[in-house]
């Protein structure tokens, strides 16, 4: 098993500065006499594990692009956007697949791609890559209900009602609930964001002159060392455990016959084909690749390809017979 990426142990860097993006819904709003239709689009940081909750009016291009600059005008520029594609993009939900094809996911890598931003896209049918989110995506639902929410609310009430969904997440412990009362809190994600779990800021007398103001943001730096070194010290050494996948597997290479795993398509359907392409990360193990059939070519993840094992690579067939 190969370590965690850069972006899950990127530690003393802004909250938000690796970004996991999703959508979800929809959700049903009373406007006026009509009933319309909003999306939730969800920002997840993928160290502190802190997340973001925006309202999609519509699911166009432009709406997609209003919700992340309005997002990068509270939480700031990301250095790194991730994303899934495809149909992994929009969940599970028949209706939102439908729809989301109007949205130009090109066009929006490209207008947030700066020299200090970039766009990833998980390979098509990899779910699993987007786990930090979709995980998030189920606690929103969960939470939602349990607000007490009309079953068709207004959008200021829809709004409300994601601040705080995202207040309550952010405030979940990151890290064993100590059972001593008396010792200090859990981390969470609002530790980053807010400097408390709650919210809550000790009274302080603060000056105008610039000394007062020199030795506070001092403080707060050294507060926010202190929450990064619990962080290390807690939280880092968790998510890097490993309890599998010890012994290293020959890899898929160039050439290999093998079969693409989907399980959408009817029983006893495995399209078989050539694989044409590969794509390693810094580590040099394998994570997507192109493999080539009888009636196109597929990229997938490394996890939905099973190899076939037909000897050396002189005696594998001839891809156009497939």
């Amino acid at each position: 098993m190969a370590r965690l990426p850069a972006g899950r142990v990127a530690a003393f860097t802004r909250p938000f500065t690796h970004t996991g993006v999703d959508y979800f819904g929809p959700l049903e709003v009373v406007v006026g006499r009509r009933v319309e239709k909003r999306w939730g689009v969800i920002f997840v940081c993928q160290t502190t594990r802190a997340i973001h909750l925006e309202i999609a009016h519509q699911l166009n291009t432009s709406s997609c692009i209003m919700a992340i600059r309005t997002f990068t005008a509270r939480r700031g520029t990301p250095a790194v956007f991730y994303s899934d594609r495809g149909t992994n993009f929009v969940g599970s939900d028949r209706e939102l697949r439908e729809t989301f094809k109007r949205i130009d996911q090109s066009k929006i890598a490209e207008e947030f791609t700066t020299p200090n931003t970039s766009w990833t896209f998980n390979p098509p049918a990899a779910p699993h890559m987007g786990g930090s989110w979709e995980r998030l995506i189920r606690s929103v639902k969960r939470i939602l209900p349990l607000l007490r929410v009309s079953k068709r609310p207004t959008d200021e009430e829809l709004r409300n009602a994601f601040a705080e969904i995202e207040n309550t997440l952010n405030g979940r412990p990151l890290t064993h609930v100590p059972v001593d009362c008396d010792s200090r809190t859990a981390l969470t994600p609002n530790h980053f964001l807010v400097g408390s779990s709650n919210g809550s800021k000790p009274l302080t007398d603060i000056n105008s002159d610039g000394i007062s103001l020199k030795r506070g943001w001092q403080v707060s730096q050294v507060i926010a060392n202190q929450f990064w070194k619990r962080w290390i010290r807690d939280y880092l050494p968790e998510i890097t455990r490993r309890s599998k996948w010890y012994a290293p597997v020959k890899p898929i290479e160039v050439d290999d016959i093998v079969y693409v795993v989907d399980p959408d398509l009817p029983r006893n359907c495995w399209p078989k084909g050539r694989v044409l392409k590969i794509a390693t990360d810094v580590e040099g193990q394998v994570r997507r690749v192109w493999v080539k059939t009888r009636t196109s070519v597929y990229e997938r993840p490394a996890v939905k390809i099973a190899v076939l094992d037909v000897g050396g690579k002189d005696s594998k067939p001839n891809p156009e017979k497939l």
